[in-house]
């Protein structure tokens, strides 16, 4: 899709051509108004609440490109293929794509017929992006995850920091920020981070009121897990801390006869795909996962999302739980924890930040770790693995990922998420050379052949290819036709990036002595004051006797009203209060009857324990309706 629609065209019959809908969601219209209004825009929705439709559609009505911004590179890639199916041109950048893919991408955002550029925040940090985007036609910036930006925000990436130089490239230019959750603290830091024009916020409400809300100190976690399992039914979600606990959880489901699998970032791509495709379409009814899975999954009809363990913050289990109940059907978000895992909370947010010295001192071993002499390196891109890096130096997996992150708030490093990026492959001359090619070199012949019949534009771009597809074809090995590719490589006649999993590291200044390092410790204990007032946040989830649902909105600056009748403590109150009607009827019953005294009393009230007894007893002395004389109750008369 090239020409942007014309403004006179409706923003009704954009969402009907592309998307199919007949009309927008709550807020959805209000929001897309705004930002065709040129104003700069902070849409706070829930997760599943149709984010994407938000910046899709505006830029649609515009001449121009959207450039949206998100730190979620398997989210940003779902979208490019999502609008790609519906006839609209979309790219993506983001860590792990070369100098020249890079190069070649950018160029046809300026030139070509590109709609939607999406960008990984960390690649900001390349000349080469912010000078291309100055050249572009831009309508529309829609940050996505835009609590990143801030520091009070529960998942704060320095990379974002750098997106406030959009403003710069291109003033006129409307941002339309969105997030699931943020605090009032951090709706206004985003707003002034992103140099606002004028504030300008549209909410949603942070009820759920079809969610019961479960928060359940439990010894035994997994048998309390496979009872609630059970007794709901339908489809659920379970998140667990690490990816040896998702196939313990999916075993122990299995072995009690609930079909079940495992999901996490550790697995193939195809993995992934295909145990993510299984549970959507219910073909298994659990999924185990960490807080890699659920991200853009919009299934309606999930009936419980249960934590195995406490999580970091309120926001991420506001998100988490709120892939319950989509649908607007009744639905439970169980947290069942221990006192041990507040312990180790609260001990793994300790480890979370390291002395200046270790962050040093990790910064040393990775440069080490890549060979990196001193005064090189920089923007030098590599394949990172935490846990085979740290077992290597012989350090401890928590510090160390903090410490990445306080190296890339100072402008050391960038590090992205793990993301699957396929293998790539570009012809880098043209036709009449490569037929010339091909009849000199017979062995590289069918190859040739098979990658011209396959992709179109392989000559322009880098096209993402499929070597086992290509072993399949032309009846050889897959190391033989790599070693194909390799030799096209070789001869210059092509060029071929591997496929890779892992997140991607990049060095943003040549190496200097770790002594040298500069390292902000002011705004490490800064990160440790917030850090901490999140987690007492959980900890007053956990510990509030009142409601559920109140103590999240409250967290999220709005007036919980009633109790919200649903969550385990108000469902437990309902309870009391019912056997204390009980109690107080039979108490009455009794002593119209005849005086009693207090043991005989307590003794004949057949519901309740005896401090709901003596507790309900009280209270009616102290109404007036019940009076002791000598140590004997009468009930007194109207």
């Amino acid at each position: 899709m090239g020409r942007g629609i014309n403004m006179n065209d409706s923003i009704h019959s954009i969402l009907k051509q592309y998307w199919g809908y007949d009309a927008f969601r709550p807020l959805q219209e209000d929001i897309i108004q705004s930002v065709l209004q040129g104003r700069d825009t902070l849409a706070l929705m829930p997760t599943g609440g149709g984010k994407s439709i938000c910046f899709q559609v505006p830029a649609m009505a515009k001449e121009g490109i959207c450039i949206v911004i998100s730190p979620l590179i398997a989210l940003m890639k779902d979208q490019v293929e999502n609008l790609r199916s519906r006839g609209i041109e979309a790219i993506a950048i983001f860590s792990g794509m070369n100098y020249r893919e890079v190069d070649i991408a950018l160029d046809n955002c300026i030139f070509g017929k590109i709609k939607f550029l999406y960008i990984a925040p960390e690649r900001f940090y390349s000349d080469l992006v912010r000078e291309r985007i100055k050249y572009m036609k831009v309508n529309l910036f829609a940050i996505d995850e835009a609590h990143c930006i801030s520091q009070w925000g529960y998942d704060f990436r320095p990379s974002y920091l750098q997106l406030a130089e959009l403003r710069e490239a291109h003033p006129e230019v409307p941002i339309l920020a969105l997030t699931a959750s943020a605090t009032p603290r951090v709706i206004e830091d985003i707003q002034e981070r992103l140099q606002f024009r004028q504030k300008n916020v549209f909410s949603k409400s942070f009820a759920r009121p079809n969610l019961g809300y479960m928060a359940l100190h439990e010894e035994n976690k997994m048998n309390r897990m496979l009872r609630v399992v059970k007794k709901i039914g339908g489809s659920g979600v379970i998140y667990v801390r690490n990816r040896r606990e998702t196939q313990e959880v999916a075993r122990f489901l299995l072995n009690h006869g609930v079909p079940s699998d495992f999901y996490h970032a550790g697995l193939g791509l195809k993995d992934r795909e295909s145990k993510q495709h299984a549970w959507t379409t219910n073909q298994i009814r659990v999924i185990v996962a960490t807080n890699a899975f659920g991200m853009g999954i919009d299934k309606p009809d999930v009936r419980f999302v249960i934590h195995i363990d406490i999580p970091d913050s309120l926001e991420a289990y506001y998100q988490e739980a709120g892939r319950a109940g989509r649908d607007g059907k009744k639905a439970f978000p169980v947290l069942l924890y221990q006192q041990e895992d507040r312990e180790k909370l609260w001990k793994n947010f300790q480890d979370s930040f390291p002395s200046v010295q270790f962050i040093q001192q990790a910064y040393h071993y990775l440069a080490n770790h890549y060979q990196i002499a001193y005064g090189a390196g920089k923007n030098i891109t590599v394949d990172f693995d935490v846990v085979e890096f740290a077992k290597k130096y012989k350090l401890q997996v928590v510090p160390t990922m903090s410490a990445l992150k306080f190296l890339e708030r100072d402008g050391w490093l960038t590090l992205s998420d793990a993301v699957f990026i396929p293998s790539r492959f570009k012809f880098e001359i043209d036709f009449q050379e490569l037929y010339r090619f091909q009849v000199q070199t017979a062995k590289f012949d069918p190859l040739i052949k098979a990658i011209l019949r396959t992709y179109g534009g392989v000559f322009d771009f880098y096209v993402p290819i499929n070597e086992y597809e290509f072993a399949k074809k032309l009846s050889v090995s897959y190391e033989t036709v790599v070693q194909m590719l390799e030799g096209l490589e070789k001869q210059q006649v092509g060029s071929y990036l591997k496929s890779t999993d892992k997140p991607q590291l990049t060095f943003l200044q040549p190496r200097v002595d770790y002594k040298n390092l500069f390292i902000d410790a002011e705004f490490i204990r800064e990160r440790k004051d917030i850090k901490e007032e999140q987690i007492k946040a959980i900890y007053h989830f956990l510990d509030t006797k009142e409601c559920r649902s109140n103590a999240i909105l409250e967290y999220f600056g709005e007036i919980g009203n009633a109790h919200c009748g649903e969550c385990d403590l108000c469902l437990k109150r309902m309870h009391v209060e019912g056997i204390e009607v009980k109690i107080e009827q039979e108490i009455r019953v009794l002593l119209l009857d005849k005086p009693q005294s207090l043991q005989e009393l307590i003794d004949n009230i057949t519901v309740g324990d005896d401090s709901q007894k003596l507790s309900v007893l009280r209270e009616l002395v102290d109404d007036g309706k019940a009076v002791v004389t000598a140590e004997m109750y009468y009930w007194k008369a109207n």
